[in-house]
């Protein structure tokens, strides 16, 4: 079996057909069916039922077809680790976010892309809210996760993870035992809030307006995480978050609950759009791989 063999599977299966699988390939469409069916022989299955329209692949076919790409993917950061050594490609990479980012996807693909480029040191950079965008576009940041709603002039863009809000509240607050709860519902409750950030993303936070058009009562400020679930611990507040931060900054006098009616968080991973640094790129393909999986 042959590297060239599992291209010719997956090109195939992309296709479901033959003849453009083979012009795809630059092969004649004799050679590729020959190949197929060596390769079927070699395997003791068939990969794939022709019919009228082309082929299709059978159930055996499909998982070939899954482990082909696998194979390939392999194949290629094998390539490319050589290549990096080849040009001696080192540096630093400095990968922003905010509180809990994109939750695990943060550091699985901070972990995975160290381990892929050993030679690269890779600097988390966290930034209170909503100054990810910015410390993208002044240069304190090569690639960063991103929050979304912001301004993001002069980024390039993709939303790689989402997850649902939550309601932070005392542990002894009324609510904090329930197993979901409406935002109409903390209607009354002051809301942690900040100045520090666009006003946009405030009033997507603290869902401004409500579904029923009154606004949110607005509590006291705050210029990071720490601070806000220091007050609304206190009882001066409550707070929405997305559920990684319930994960990541649990805490014996803090209540998460579900907030049943609200978009959930959107999370990019964001660079600046004229950059070409091979850093940069790598990163991007490695979350891309992760959100893929996850």
């Amino acid at each position: 079996m042959e590297l060239r063999q599992l291209r010719y599977l997956v090109a195939i299966a992309d296709e479901g057909n033959m003849g453009r699988a083979a012009a795809l390939l630059y092969v004649s469409q004799p050679a590729l069916s020959y190949a197929v069916r060596n390769l079927e022989s070699e395997l003791g299955v068939r990969l794939f039922d022709r019919h009228a329209g082309g082929v299709t692949a059978t159930a055996a076919g499909r998982d070939v077809v899954a482990e082909a790409r696998r194979t390939l993917r392999q194949a290629e950061r094998v390539t490319g680790a050589a290549v990096r050594h080849r040009r001696g490609e080192t540096g630093v990479l400095r990968v922003g976010f905010e509180a809990s980012g994109a939750g695990e996807l943060t550091t699985r693909a901070r972990a995975e892309y160290a381990r892929r480029h050993p030679g690269v040191r890779v600097e988390p950079k966290r930034f209170d809210w909503g100054q990810e965008a910015a410390a993208l576009r002044d240069g304190r940041a090569d690639v960063a996760f991103v929050w979304l709603p912001t301004d993001l002039t002069g980024l390039h863009v993709e939303v790689v993870h989402t997850e649902p809000r939550v309601v932070g509240l005392p542990v002894g607050h009324r609510l904090a035992n329930r197993v979901g709860i409406s935002v109409l519902e903390v209607n009354d409750e002051p809301l942690m809030w900040t100045e520090h950030a666009p006003r946009e993303w405030v009033d997507w936070w603290a869902v401004n307006p409500r579904p029923d058009g009154s606004s949110p009562r607005w509590g006291p400020t705050n210029d990071n995480v720490e601070e806000m679930l220091e007050q609304v611990a206190e009882g001066g507040a409550i707070c929405f978050a997305p559920v990684s931060m319930a994960r990541y900054y649990a805490r014996p006098d803090l209540a998460w609950v579900p907030l049943t009616d609200v978009p959930p968080l959107r999370v990019a991973l964001a660079w600046a759009e004229d950059t070409h640094s091979s850093l940069v790129l790598g990163f991007a393909e490695v979350v891309r791989e992760l959100a893929t999986v996850t």
